[in-house]
């Protein structure tokens, strides 16, 4: 294979990008060896394997370690050598990972602790607007309404002790996930020290390891593209709720955690940012009709700045339009649900990119 296309374990961007190519009269594709096609077949076995065996949250996780560990290391090989450089980094990205959790943890409960009557008070609202809307709906199904919150209580406990098995079964496949992305992090920080640089290779492991690069180079791009783009979404949402709307109108329930929630679930690209304004609106219907439109408002354009936002920063990273990446979401989550949703644009940007290095697209 031609030098261009050897990769180092690091998943640097410059020894991943193709130099330029004369295509030959007759369009013709590079002559690819057994051992490349082979490669390919199991680098799309062993992403459908990841959702069949539901492993994808250890994936992203060893993924985001390893890239994390070779983003730092660099800047501390001025210092030392570079595999006490990764040492540090794998230390330095583990503290600060510890350190984040519980930090957050701590934050959350304080801040429910705080907020208890806030959360009477969304009931209360919430029942305000139950009764406003009793006299504007059919008989039949105004009588499914609660009455008070009491009652309102009364039917969650029964709703949720009548899925008891469904919430346990939840509780257990929540913990699952989380020990496998602990796992998925530990590998990806043992890979990240251990990888050996410019070492000689069988053609069998140089083409595995280039599949490996690649698609660690596209979840870098799609990662961090995407964190900045949550970034940005959560800081104008933080703008509306905290400063804008109580001066024009009245504060939102639950504000600042509204905004933390804005910012985690626009990890998910496009339809993250339709759950958090799902949710901002239903909030926002609690507190008036005002309230709830200019929410709206507000946030169909934040909306539309994403798909500006997408097609500029993610759609550049891996030169696919908004369209494509919603076509890829669409037919993921009707293969694999939520998790194909999280894994298509990954996925999608590393097929592309393969197609790129082919010639095909």
């Amino acid at each position: 294979m031609a030098k261009r296309n050897e990769v180092s374990e690091e998943g640097q961007v410059q020894d991943l990008r193709p130099r330029p190519v004369r295509l030959t009269s007759d369009m013709s594709l590079p002559k690819l060896s057994a051992v490349e096609i082979g490669s390919y077949i199991v680098a799309l076995f062993a992403m459908w394997a990841v959702l069949h065996l539901k492993l994808l949250g250890a994936l992203l996780a060893g993924m985001l370690v390893f890239q994390l560990v070779h983003t730092i290391a660099p800047l501390i090989e001025r210092r030392m050598s570079s595999q006490r450089a990764r040492w540090a980094s794998v230390v330095l990205v583990a503290t600060v990972i510890v350190g984040a959790l519980t930090g957050i943890t701590i934050g959350i409960i304080e801040h429910f602790e705080s907020d208890v009557p806030s959360v009477q008070k969304v009931l209360d609202q919430m029942m305000q607007f139950i009764d406003q809307a009793r006299g504007r709906i059919p008989e039949a199904i105004a009588a499914y309404l609660p009455v008070d919150t009491d009652q309102m209580k009364a039917k969650a406990a029964a709703l949720m002790q009548a899925h008891a098995s469904t919430l346990q079964q939840g509780g257990k496949s929540a913990a699952r996930i989380f020990g496998h992305v602990v796992i998925g992090m530990i590998i990806g920080a043992i890979i990240a020290v251990g990888a050996q640089r410019h070492s000689q290779r069988l053609p069998l492991a140089k083409a595995f390891v280039t599949r490996v690069a690649r698609f660690a180079d596209a979840f870098r791009r799609i990662v961090f593209a995407q964190v900045k783009i949550s970034a940005i979404n959560a800081t104008f949402t933080g703008i509306y709720l905290l400063l804008i709307l109580p001066v024009v109108h009245a504060p939102l329930p639950l504000s600042k955690t509204l905004v933390v929630f804005t910012f985690v679930v626009g990890l998910l690209p496009v339809i993250g940012n339709l759950i958090s304004n799902t949710v901002i609106v239903a909030i926002a219907l609690t507190v008036s009709l005002p309230a709830a439109v200019m929410s709206l408002a507000f946030l169909i354009l934040i909306h539309k700045l994403e798909y500006f936002l997408n097609a500029r920063i993610v759609g550049g990273q891996i030169e696919a339009r908004a369209w494509e990446l919603l076509v890829a979401m669409l037919i993921m989550e009707a293969a694999f649900g939520i998790p194909g949703v999280i894994a298509a644009p990954v996925f999608y940007a590393y097929i592309k990119r393969e197609l790129i290095y082919l010639r095909l697209v």
